[in-house]
């Protein structure tokens, strides 16, 4: 018996003592839309899985400081039937107001010590606790940005169509600054 062959025993009964309702799913896109209608063409964007949604919430954020128009039209496709309240159109603008690097923060390799640039292909890992499917309908989804220390809450609801509409999201709430604009990092 070698020295860690008993870890691996060890590991392999942690992973199969993890409880149902704790998966976490890799979306990744592996181009970035310039336009609405890109946007929309996306294989994600048929929003069968609230993983997809999610994730496209990130993405359709990241277009707000170049295109302040685009992004919101991609916030309400991905809100379906219930579309962007004025007070929400305000609250987004208010949370871009200072920082223009917050959803950025949420692909996969985006750090304060790099700026938040994402690496390639562009991914976002969207995850699920036991909680998550506590209300029929509804999906309480958790997205971890590079300059936080705990998640981001998604909620998000299914229709009837099927599909996985955004319902309020928590992701545009303050994180660390990047390291070029911190002048105590």
């Amino acid at each position: 018996m070698g020295l860690f062959d008993n870890l691996k025993k060890v590991g392999n009964m942690a992973q199969s003592a993890v409880p149902a309702g704790n998966k976490s799913v890799d979306v990744v896109f592996s181009s970035l839309p310039d336009t609405l209608e890109q946007f929309k063409a996306l294989p994600q964007a048929a929003m069968s899985t609230p993983f997809e949604t999610a994730a496209l919430t990130v993405l359709a954020f990241c277009f707000y400081p170049q295109n302040k128009e685009t992004c919101l039209a991609m916030v309400d496709f991905l809100k379906g039937p219930k579309p962007l309240s004025p007070y929400e159109k305000s609250f987004i603008a208010d949370r871009f107001r200072d920082s223009d690097y917050v959803p950025r923060s949420y692909f996969k390799g985006a750090t304060p010590q790099n700026d938040y640039t994402p690496s390639q292909p562009y991914t976002v890992t969207v995850s699920e606790n036991p909680y998550s499917y506590q209300n029929d309908g509804y999906a309480k989804l958790f997205i971890r940005s590079g300059g936080a220390d705990s998640p981001r809450e998604v909620l998000l609801r299914k229709a009837k169509d099927g599909k996985w509409y955004l319902w309020e999201q928590f992701i545009l709430v303050g994180i660390r600054q990047p390291e070029s604009s911190n002048p105590w990092a």
